[in-house]
Protein backbone atom coordinates (compact mmCIF):
# COMPACT_ATOMS: atom_id res chain seq x y z
CA UNK A 1 0.00 0.00 0.00
CA UNK A 2 1.48 3.35 -1.34
CA UNK A 3 2.28 5.70 2.03
CA UNK A 4 2.18 9.40 1.87
CA UNK A 5 4.53 11.56 3.74
CA UNK A 6 3.65 14.61 5.92
CA UNK A 7 5.01 17.26 8.51
CA UNK A 8 5.12 20.02 9.98
CA UNK A 9 5.79 23.97 8.88
CA UNK A 10 9.24 24.00 10.47
CA UNK A 11 9.94 20.33 9.88
CA UNK A 12 10.34 18.96 13.47
CA UNK A 13 7.09 16.76 13.29
CA UNK A 14 6.97 14.12 10.51
CA UNK A 15 4.29 11.09 9.28
CA UNK A 16 3.60 8.81 6.81
CA UNK A 17 0.17 7.47 6.50
CA UNK A 18 -1.38 5.01 3.89
CA UNK A 19 -2.60 6.18 1.14
CA UNK A 20 -6.14 4.34 1.99
CA UNK A 21 -8.62 7.37 3.31
CA UNK A 22 -11.69 6.42 3.66
CA UNK A 23 -13.37 10.05 2.94
CA UNK A 24 -12.39 13.56 2.72
CA UNK A 25 -14.43 16.53 3.74
CA UNK A 26 -13.56 20.60 4.05
CA UNK A 27 -15.06 21.48 7.39
CA UNK A 28 -16.03 24.76 8.68
CA UNK A 29 -17.12 24.64 11.92
CA UNK A 30 -15.70 27.38 14.44
CA UNK A 31 -13.39 25.03 15.91
CA UNK A 32 -11.52 23.90 12.87
CA UNK A 33 -11.36 27.39 11.33
CA UNK A 34 -9.74 28.68 14.65
CA UNK A 35 -7.15 25.41 14.42
CA UNK A 36 -6.51 26.38 11.37
CA UNK A 37 -6.44 30.30 11.52
CA UNK A 38 -8.33 29.64 7.80
CA UNK A 39 -11.91 29.29 6.02
CA UNK A 40 -11.94 25.76 6.25
CA UNK A 41 -10.12 22.74 7.55
CA UNK A 42 -9.41 20.38 4.70
CA UNK A 43 -8.79 16.80 6.36
CA UNK A 44 -9.08 13.14 5.13
CA UNK A 45 -10.19 10.29 7.68
CA UNK A 46 -8.20 7.05 8.00
CA UNK A 47 -8.27 4.48 10.71
CA UNK A 48 -5.75 5.75 13.45
CA UNK A 49 -3.39 2.45 13.03
CA UNK A 50 -2.30 4.04 9.23
CA UNK A 51 -1.41 6.88 10.68
CA UNK A 52 2.88 6.53 11.91
CA UNK A 53 4.55 9.01 13.60
CA UNK A 54 8.31 9.22 11.92
CA UNK A 55 9.98 11.88 13.85
CA UNK A 56 9.20 14.58 16.39
CA UNK A 57 7.81 12.63 19.20
CA UNK A 58 9.07 14.75 22.14
CA UNK A 59 7.49 17.95 20.26
CA UNK A 60 4.09 17.29 20.20
CA UNK A 61 1.35 19.46 21.32
CA UNK A 62 -1.95 17.51 22.40
CA UNK A 63 -4.95 19.90 22.67
CA UNK A 64 -7.65 18.23 24.65
CA UNK A 65 -8.20 15.29 26.24
CA UNK A 66 -5.61 12.42 25.07
CA UNK A 67 -8.22 10.03 25.68
CA UNK A 68 -10.98 11.64 23.99
CA UNK A 69 -10.89 13.60 20.81
CA UNK A 70 -7.87 15.64 20.50
CA UNK A 71 -6.22 17.80 18.19
CA UNK A 72 -2.17 17.02 17.53
CA UNK A 73 -0.09 19.93 16.33
CA UNK A 74 3.79 20.66 16.32
CA UNK A 75 4.64 22.01 19.82
CA UNK A 76 7.30 23.98 18.05
CA UNK A 77 5.57 25.82 15.09
CA UNK A 78 2.37 25.45 16.07
CA UNK A 79 1.12 23.07 12.43
CA UNK A 80 -2.08 21.73 12.87
CA UNK A 81 -1.30 17.81 11.95
CA UNK A 82 -4.17 15.44 12.70
CA UNK A 83 -7.23 15.30 15.17
CA UNK A 84 -8.32 12.21 16.58
CA UNK A 85 -12.12 11.22 16.51
CA UNK A 86 -14.66 8.91 16.97
CA UNK A 87 -14.05 7.53 19.77
CA UNK A 88 -9.59 7.18 19.25
CA UNK A 89 -10.25 4.73 16.28
CA UNK A 90 -9.73 7.40 13.71
CA UNK A 91 -7.67 10.44 12.73
CA UNK A 92 -8.52 13.34 10.19
CA UNK A 93 -5.41 13.93 8.41
CA UNK A 94 -5.11 17.96 7.47
CA UNK A 95 -4.67 18.02 3.79
CA UNK A 96 -2.26 20.77 4.05
CA UNK A 97 0.26 19.43 6.15
CA UNK A 98 0.68 16.14 3.06
CA UNK A 99 3.97 16.32 1.39
CA UNK A 100 2.83 13.57 -1.28
CA UNK A 101 -0.40 14.05 -3.07
CA UNK A 102 -3.06 11.67 -1.87
CA UNK A 103 -5.51 10.18 -3.87
CA UNK A 104 -8.52 11.51 -2.61
CA UNK A 105 -9.85 15.13 -3.02
CA UNK A 106 -12.34 16.50 -0.59
CA UNK A 107 -15.84 15.12 -0.91
CA UNK A 108 -18.18 17.53 0.62
CA UNK A 109 -18.50 20.64 3.00
CA UNK A 110 -19.25 19.87 6.68
CA UNK A 111 -21.19 22.13 9.35
CA UNK A 112 -21.76 25.17 6.24
CA UNK A 113 -24.51 26.71 9.18
CA UNK A 114 -21.28 27.75 10.75
CA UNK A 115 -18.98 28.65 8.23
CA UNK A 116 -17.10 32.01 7.96
CA UNK A 117 -19.77 35.23 7.35
CA UNK A 118 -16.72 36.42 5.00
CA UNK A 119 -16.15 33.45 2.90
CA UNK A 120 -18.10 31.87 -0.09
CA UNK A 121 -18.62 28.54 -0.86
CA UNK A 122 -17.53 28.22 -4.82
CA UNK A 123 -17.62 24.30 -6.02
CA UNK A 124 -20.71 22.09 -6.82
CA UNK A 125 -19.46 19.93 -3.73
CA UNK A 126 -22.41 18.42 -1.36
CA UNK A 127 -23.13 20.74 1.41
CA UNK A 128 -24.39 19.31 4.91
CA UNK A 129 -25.19 21.58 8.17
CA UNK A 130 -23.06 18.25 10.80
CA UNK A 131 -20.92 15.42 9.83
CA UNK A 132 -23.20 13.07 7.40
CA UNK A 133 -23.93 9.85 9.37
Amino acid sequence: MRRLAGGCLCGTVGYDVADAFGYAMNCHCGQCRRATGSAFKPFAGIERQHLRLTQGADALLIHGDPGQAHDVHCGRCGSLLWSVVRENAWVHVTLGTLIDVPSIRPQMHIFVGSRAAWHEIADDLPQFEAFPA
